[in-house]
C-alpha cells in the first residue's frame, strides 16, 4: 500500500509540473539614459582626434540567456543632444552641414542578428540610420555584465559596443580642403556606445 501511495504522489507531482508553462528565458531591459551615452571620435586636420558624445540615448534590449540569437537591440539617439564641449561646433553639427537635426531628429540602431563570440563578447549586426540614411553595421560588444540589484529593487547590467563607420556613407559630407591638399575632417568615425540597462523590479505590495 505504501509503494502504491508513493507512486501516486510522484505521478501527481509530475502531472502538475507538466501542466506549468515553460519558464521564460527572454528578459526585457530598458536603457537608462542618465547612465548611458554614444561617443564618437574623428580626426581633425589630420593631426588630432576630436571627441564628442550624444547624451540622450534610449532603447530596449531583449536578452535571451538560453539562446543568444533570439536577443535583440533597439536604440534611439537624440541627434540634438550632440555635445563636443564647444557651443559653436555643436551648433554647426546640428546644422545642415552635418546632422540636420530639425529634419532628422534621431539616430537609430536596430539589430538583425546577435551572435556569441566568446564568454562576455557578442557581435551584433544591425541597421544604423544617420541623417536619414540606413546602412548595415556590426557592433563588437563587451558584456552584458552580470546583473546587480540596485537600492530600489531593480536589476541592472551594462554593456559597451564599438564600431567604425565612414560618415560619407550616411550623407554627412561637409569638409574643407587645406593648402597642403588634406582635409579639415577625417571621414572615418569611431563610435563607442556605453549603456546601463535596467529591469524594473516587481511593484511592492501595499500591505
Amino acid at each position: 500500500m505504501s509503494h502504491f501511495l508513493t507512486r501516486a504522489v510522484y505521478a501527481t507531482a509530475l502531472a502538475a509540473m507538466l501542466s506549468l508553462p515553460a519558464a521564460a528565458t527572454t528578459s526585457t531591459w530598458q536603457i537608462d539614459p542618465n547612465h548611458s551615452s554614444a561617443q564618437f571620435a574623428v580626426r581633425h586636420l589630420g593631426l588630432s582626434t576630436v571627441r564628442g558624445a550624444f547624451t540622450k540615448v534610449n532603447g530596449t534590449i531583449q536578452f535571451d540567456d538560453k539562446d543568444i540569437t533570439k536577443s535583440s537591440v533597439d536604440v534611439t539617439i537624440d541627434a540634438a543632444s550632440v555635445d563636443t564641449r564647444v557651443d559653436g561646433r555643436d551648433k554647426d553639427l546640428r546644422s545642415d552641414h552635418f546632422f540636420e537635426v530639425e529634419k532628422y531628429p534621431t539616430l537609430t540602431f536596430k539589430s538583425t542578428k546577435v551572435e556569441q563570440v566568446e564568454v562576455g563578447k557578442l557581435k551584433v549586426t544591425g541597421d544604423l540610420t544617420i541623417h536619414g540614411v540606413t546602412k548595415q553595421v556590426v557592433l563588437d560588444v563587451e558584456g552584458p555584465t552580470a546583473a546587480v540589484k540596485d537600492p530600489w529593487g531593480n536589476q541592472r547590467a551594462a554593456a559597451s559596443a564599438t564600431t567604425k563607420i565612414n560618415r560619407q556613407d550616411f550623407g554627412v559630407k561637409w569638409n574643407a580642403k587645406m593648402d597642403n591638399g588634406g582635409w579639415v575632417l577625417g571621414d572615418d568615425v569611431a563610435i563607442t556606445i556605453d549603456v546601463e540597462m535596467v529591469q524594473k523590479g516587481a511593484p511592492k505590495s501595499g500591505n
